[in-house]
């Protein structure tokens, strides 16, 4: 536990000292403590940092709810012994074999506007071929879809295993109550797996929130030409790798730390306030 504390607490102090000071070049070039001027910059560019900001709670967001809604559906499908599940639920998790980066290059090649097999695909139907990757508006959702392909798998293995754990008691005592699947969904299933979705949410919500390699691999610095997929991450690894700004660099990271740890504490206050009640 000392070793973990120490390998979390002496990166974060000092990313903190950096970002009070202007470091940029070399971290090891003299640099003065300036308050908190990095973090003023920060807040004020209205450019690059809150468009990033807007994009990463999108991005968040909305692979977040899709995985939520995909993940139940599949893991109530998968909840019900029947013949070959085993396969199945093989086949559903081998997209979290790959790296995400082998998968953003891997659906890079099949978005690809001249080559790519998904407009092929709309070629055959007669729909015009779309820019997928490469376009302004259409980066951003379909970098989400990979995440989607990706980690959906992770949402089902987690609902699946709240799943089997349930008792059948109040599903049959609901079934003999005239209930019907819907209704045993919503008012007995649900209820009783909160706590395992609440543990899917937290999961999720970390991991798309501070998402770096697939959005890197596909779109490079910046998050493409007009920064269309460019999360907080993405700006903060420009800036610290690209632009050798180091003191600005950490004080977007340190934002980005806070807005995780508040948005942790919101979704847990939530639930024990929904416990208590």
């Amino acid at each position: 536990m000392i070793i973990v504390g120490l390998l979390i607490a002496i990166p974060l102090v000092w990313t903190i000292y950096l970002s009070l000071t202007n470091s940029e070049g070399s971290v090891r070039a003299d640099h003065d403590f300036i308050g908190l001027g990095n973090y003023a910059a920060v807040f004020a560019d209205f450019e690059r940092f809150w468009p990033a900001v807007w994009r990463t709670f999108i991005f968040a967001g909305g692979v977040l709810i899709v995985e939520l809604v995909l993940g139940m559906a599949i893991a109530l499908l998968l909840w019900r012994p029947f013949r070959g599940e085993r396969w199945v639920r093989v086949a559903i998790l081998l997209p979290l074999v790959a790296t995400p980066v082998a998968v953003g290059m891997m659906w890079k090649l099949i978005f690809d506007p001249n080559i790519g097999f998904a407009n092929q695909l709309l070629g055959f139907f007669g729909i015009p071929a779309q820019p997928w990757l490469s376009g302004e508006y259409t980066a951003l959702p379909t970098v989400m879809f990979m995440d989607i392909w990706q980690w959906t798998p992770m949402v089902v293995l987690i609902l699946l295993a709240g799943l089997t754990s349930l008792s059948e008691e109040p599903d049959e005592a609901a079934r003999i109550d005239g209930a019907n699947a819907w209704q045993r969904f919503w008012y007995v299933t649900l209820p009783l797996l909160r706590a395992t979705v609440v543990v899917a949410v937290l999961l999720r919500s970390i991991d798309a929130l501070k998402t770096f390699d697939i959005l890197y691999a596909t779109k490079g610095k910046g998050g493409g030409a007009f920064h269309e997929v460019e999360t907080l991450n993405v700006y903060a690894y420009g800036l610290s790798f690209d632009y050798n700004e180091y003191g600005v660099a950490s004080a977007v990271l340190i934002i980005f730390f806070l807005l995780i740890i508040a948005i942790m504490w919101l979704i847990t206050f939530r639930r024990k306030e929904k416990a208590s009640k």
